[in-house]
């Protein structure tokens, strides 16, 4: 067995390389763990300052104040079926109009193609789509979360240039052998394009998962309230006058706590109560980013 020789220009290429590597990923590191940090800090002391990597003085107050909300479990709950539910339908339909626009025998691909593109460049504004939404009915229903999301231009176009790498005569093949596009559609594209499948379904999990203008517009009523919607509402209130009229919304335990806690505080604590369900879901997925395309013994 040969010995690895290390010359100098591999010792430095390697030491250059580790140190960036290192620098970038405290770069990124630091802010969400001096974000946590504040989170379990005391409101008051994190107005000095000074708080970096552990907090100072510890506290579940911050914390108490975000979950004393009455409305945050429904709230919790409707954005974890509108996520589930919306990522699910989106990939399904997305991917079905995607393995359609690749069939050369459809000869709309590309009129449909360019139709969805020009949406991604041309937007009717805020009041056409507050009219349509209202015209279908959605307005404080749970539709209105699902509906308008069934098809994403920009995923779509992901999902279609991914299909084109496909070699062809694994779909001649299945036509050969009888199978129907819908059955060479599940049973032979969705298991090749796992890797874009999932990748999309983080993009589309996070946009849901962060959206709060579709309640604050079309939805805002307690039963159709969502996490980031409540949490958002907490952050404004908790940017007012500690002691003002109404302070936090909440029962009169939450009250309490409005000057045990502070503004950054408050805020610290929405962001990871906000980013946590995102990063326990990403691990699951980052697998597929670096999955290559595996097609068997098949070549064209």
């Amino acid at each position: 067995m040969k010995k690895q020789k290390f010359s100098l220009e591999n010792i430095i290429f390697v030491t250059l390389n580790v140190t960036l590597m290192l620098g970038i990923m405290v770069v990124m590191l630091y802010p969400f763990i001096n974000t946590v940090a504040v989170s379990f800090n005391d409101g008051s002391d994190t107005l000095r300052g000074g708080i970096h990597l552990f907090p100072r003085v510890f506290t579940w107050k911050n914390y108490e104040s975000v979950f004393l909300m009455p409305s945050i479990y429904t709230a919790f709950t409707n954005s974890v079926v509108k996520t589930v539910v919306v990522a699910a339908f989106n990939i399904f339909l997305t991917a079905m109009l995607g393995y359609v626009l690749t069939r050369r025998e459809f000869v709309f691909r590309r009129f449909i193609s360019l139709v969805f593109v020009l949406t991604m460049y041309f937007n009717a504004g805020l009041i056409p789509h507050y009219l349509l939404i209202k015209n279908l009915g959605l307005l404080n229903s749970f539709g209105v979360y699902i509906i308008p999301y069934l098809i994403s231009a920009f995923n779509l176009i992901l999902i279609r240039t991914y299909m084109y790498t496909i070699p062809e005569s694994l779909v001649e093949s299945a036509k050969i052998d009888g199978a129907g596009d819908f059955k060479i559609f599940i049973r032979i594209m969705l298991p090749l394009i796992t890797p874009v499948l999932a990748t999309v379904a983080l993009f589309v999990s996070v946009g849901s998962w962060n959206d709060w203008r579709t309640t604050f517009i079309y939805a805002p009523t307690p039963e159709l309230t969502t996490l980031q919607y409540e949490l958002m509402r907490l952050l404004q209130s908790s940017m007012q006058q500690n002691n003002a009229s109404g302070g936090l919304p909440g029962t009169t335990n939450l009250q309490q706590l409005e000057s045990m806690v502070t503004p950054t505080s408050i805020r610290a604590a929405i962001t990871v109560v906000a980013a946590l369900p995102i990063l326990v879901v990403y691990p699951f997925l980052q697998k597929y980013f670096v999955t290559g395309l595996n097609v068997g013994g098949v070549k064209e």
